[in-house]
Parts: structure tokens; C-alpha cells; sequence
């Protein structure tokens, strides 16, 4: 195929941004005018990459970081659900018209033959139509899109088995989108409206999945609730990981963790600041334990405080080490259950103990405990008992360590970056072409 205009566009968030560096380098590579359009934090990530980067210029930058300086009322408010519509509406719903702004400047410029973007990245929706330009989304998180077989994105929820379960699985589905979730479709709905195009009648999780001419979905059906349908635009590609060049922050103590009997891998996450909800009570649980070894990932948080309150010998305590190069060491991997770090413990074979329950995290959590590839401890603040007797239950059950390497062996049959090379050309093959690039 000749070269393409792509530009990629993200929301401000490691999770939603570093799962598509490696498609973006890839398509590079293959000829195609690569660009990026995303929050100025991370233009220095963008053009390290090589890639051409557009900033938000209308739009504001909301994520974890400045969350709450920049959306103070948000401390106040409580439970999941409440939570969860707040962050729709004001971090991802509101930004849509800002978007807009934005990208029609920089069509302006870069007339785009495609635009790429993470699942809820809400200018997609609307650039779509205004500018007539195909739209492929990557689903960074689980598949959200509703099902009779599944219960609703965003409850942490298993799927129901038993005719009286499913009856009350279906009541919360209905509840969910016609009530507790419906101040958000109205939004969606309302902004829509504002722009002059069509409203829809979808909720509004399924409109982010069903509106893209391609979904590409991070992951194998194998880790994925069963369904009898889903729609025709979406392909799984197997696991969507960040660009790694090699070499980066490599774990240099194999010899050290070869003389333990048990290795346990602990993060939080690059965002999450505190590192009190899942490092802390992870260390607290081995302090006193000689045979296991603990190393901790603190996304360069307080490592240097933690080394001083930690000195044990059984304590690797690092910024960043890369994942490929310790996950072949461990035995267990302690996670607050980001869906990129689950990816590579599932494709390396490693049972987890998940601590996640906003932002999503608590479908991934959800998936862990269903498919029994680990234990869902169904809180962002565990005790460090609640993680001693977690990581002693899966080093015993090796149910744990076959699933998991069954869904391990799935994923060494997606040969991603080509898989998702291969749906884009076919979706551009289909469409009028603009003049190729001379």
C-alpha cells in the first residue's frame, strides 16, 4: 500500500497512550506519515519516538497527575459508580468539543487519511462525520460493549451463571445504562446535537465501540467473557504493549533472585503517587520472610524513602525496571491491575494478585479472578495480610500458574503489530482514495 497520513490521538494518559507507541513505530517504519496528537506531558515520549507530535492547544490536559487541582470537587465524591459518571463527563465527555477544535486545525495542515486513537478518546465520535475520516480504535482496557451473556462495563462485575443470577445480572445492565450511566449518554447526546449530527440511541460505551470502522481490541478472546455476538467491526490482535527498544532499566539480579524460593513482582503503576496502597503492605508482608523475594517498581515515587524504610536484604526497590526482562524471574506479580501490565503477565506466564477498583481496573481485576489466572482482592488499599495469604494461595494452587500459561500460549498465536497492519490497509483498500503521498 502506498504511504498513508495517519495521525494518532490520544487521551493524556499512560494507559490509554503507551499501548499504541508500538503499532505507531510500526506503521512508521512501513512507509506511513505518522503523527500524534496528545496532552503536552507527553510530547517529550511522542518525539523521543520519532514521530511528529501536535500538543493540545483548545483542549485541556486532565489526568491522574492534575486530576484533582484541576477537578477539586472530585475528592468529595464517593463509590464507584458516581465516580466513574464524574470522569466520563468531565475528564473524557467535555473534552470532546476542545478535541474538535484541535483536529480540524490540524487537518488544516495534515489533511489525515486515518486517525487511530484509544477507545475513549471522545473527539473520535465527532471527527469521524464532520471531516469524513475513517477512525480505527484500539480497546486499551476489556471490551465494554454490552452483551446479554455480560454484565456492564465499569462494575467489576463476573458474568452470572444460573437463571435467577442473570435475572438480577440484567436488571443491574438495565439499571446501568438507562439510570445510573444514562446522565452520560445525554451528554454525549447533547454534544453531539451542538455539532449538528445525528444523536444516538446506544449507550454510550457501545457507540465508542461500535462507531469506529475498526476496533481493534488489546487481548485473545481467551482472556475475554464469552458472548454469541459482537460487533462486526472489532478484531482481536492479541496483546497491544508499549514501543520497547531494548535495553532500558533491565533487571541485572538474576543470580540474587535465583537463590530465593519464591519471587513476588509489586507495582503501582506509573501514576498512582502513593505508594501506601499496594508497595507498602507488599513489603510489610515479607519484611520478616528470608525466602521471598520482593522487587518493587515504584514508577520513581519515593523510591529513595522506601530503600531507607526498607533496607532488607529480600527488597529490590526500583524506579522502573523493564517488565520483559524480570516477569521471566517471578512467581507472582503483585498489581494494581493496569491492563498493559496484565497483558505481559499473561504472555509471560505469570499468576497475579490484583489490587484495582477505579478507572476501570476493577473489570480487569474482575477477568483475573474469573479466568483464575490470580485472585481479585476487590480494593485499592489492601492490608499486608490480605497479600501474604493471597500470594501463599497461588504459589500452592498451580491451577493458578497452568491457567494462565494456557492463556500465555493463546497469545503467542497474534502476531499483533501485523494483525493490526493487516485490518488497517483492508479498511483503507475499502475507502475512495485521497491523493497518495508523492
Amino acid at each position: 500500500m502506498n504511504s498513508k497520513r495517519i495521525l494518532f490521538a490520544t487521551m493524556p494518559m499512560d494507559g490509554h497512550l503507551n499501548p499504541l507507541t508500538g503499532l505507531a513505530v510500526h506503521l512508521q517504519q512501513l512507509g506511513h506519515d505518522v503523527r500524534w496528537y496528545t496532552g503536552p506531558a507527553y510530547a517529550d515520549k511522542i518525539k523521543s519516538l520519532g514521530i511528529p507530535y501536535y500538543p493540545y492547544r483548545q483542549a485541556k490536559e486532565i489526568n491522574q497527575i492534575n486530576l484533582d487541582t484541576a477537578l477539586p470537587e472530585r475528592q468529595h465524591i464517593k463509590g464507584t459508580i458516581a465516580r466513574l459518571r464524574f470522569d466520563l463527563n468531565n475528564v473524557f465527555l467535555l473534552r470532546a468539543p476542545e478535541f474538535v477544535i484541535d483536529l480540524k486545525a490540524i487537518y488544516d495542515e495534515f489533511p489525515f487519511d486515518l486517525l487511530v486513537c484509544d477507545m475513549i478518546f471522545t473527539g473520535a465520535p465527532f471527527i469521524q462525520k464532520l471531516l469524513n475520516v475513517p477512525v480505527a480504535a484500539v480497546g486499551v482496557v476489556p471490551l465494554s460493549e454490552t452483551s446479554p451473556e455480560v454484565p456492564p462495563a465499569g462494575l467489576g462485575m463476573v458474568p452470572a451463571n444460573g437463571f435467577f443470577p442473570k435475572l438480577k445480572q440484567d436488571f443491574i445492565r438495565y439499571l446501568t445504562i438507562n439510570h445510573l450511566l444514562k446522565p452520560c449518554t445525554d451528554l454525549f447526546n447533547q454534544l453531539l446535537d451542538e455539532h449538528g449530527l445525528p444523536t444516538t440511541t446506544d449507550f454510550m460505551f457501545d457507540t465508542f465501540v461500535r462507531q469506529p470502522d475498526l476496533f481493534l481490541q488489546s487481548g485473545t478472546p481467551a482472556f475475554e467473557y464469552p458472548r454469541s455476538a459482537m460487533s462486526p467491526n472489532i478484531r482481536f490482535v492479541g496483546p497491544m504493549l508499549p514501543y520497547n527498544k531494548g535495553g532500558r532499566y533491565p533487571f541485572r539480579q538474576v543470580e540474587l533472585a535465583k537463590q530465593y524460593k519464591n519471587v513476588v513482582l509489586v507495582t503501582q503503576g506509573t501514576v498512582e503517587r502513593d505508594p501506601s496502597k499496594i508497595i507498602v503492605p507488599t513489603l510489610e508482608a515479607f519484611k520478616d520472610d528470608p525466602k521471598t523475594l520482593v522487587i518493587v517498581t515504584t514508577g520513581g515515587s519515593q523510591t529513595t524513602e522506601l530503600r531507607a524504610r526498607y533496607p532488607q536484604a529480600n527488597f529490590i526497590i526500583e524506579d522502573f525496571i523493564d517488565f520483559n526482562s524480570v516477569m521471566p524471574h517471578v512467581h507472582v506479580y503483585v498489581t494494581n491491575a493496569g491492563y498493559g501490565g496484565v497483558m505481559l503477565a499473561l504472555q509471560h506466564g505469570l499468576p497475579m494478585v490484583a489490587a484495582g477498583v477505579y478507572e476501570g481496573k476493577n473489570d480487569i481485576a474482575a477477568r483475573i479472578s474469573y479466568f483464575k489466572v490470580g485472585i481479585n482482592l476487590k480494593t485499592e488499599t489492601p492490608t499486608a495480610a490480605q497479600i501474604q495469604k493471597s500470594v501463599a494461595q497461588v504459589l500452592a494452587d498451580r491451577n493458578y500458574k497452568r491457567n494462565v500459561q494456557r492463556i500465555g500460549i493463546d497469545f503467542m498465536q497474534y502476531d499483533t503489530h501485523s494483525l493490526c497492519t493487516t485490518y488497517i490497509h483492508e479498511l483503507l483498500g475499502k475507502l475512495e482514495p485521497k491523493a497518495e503521498l508523492v
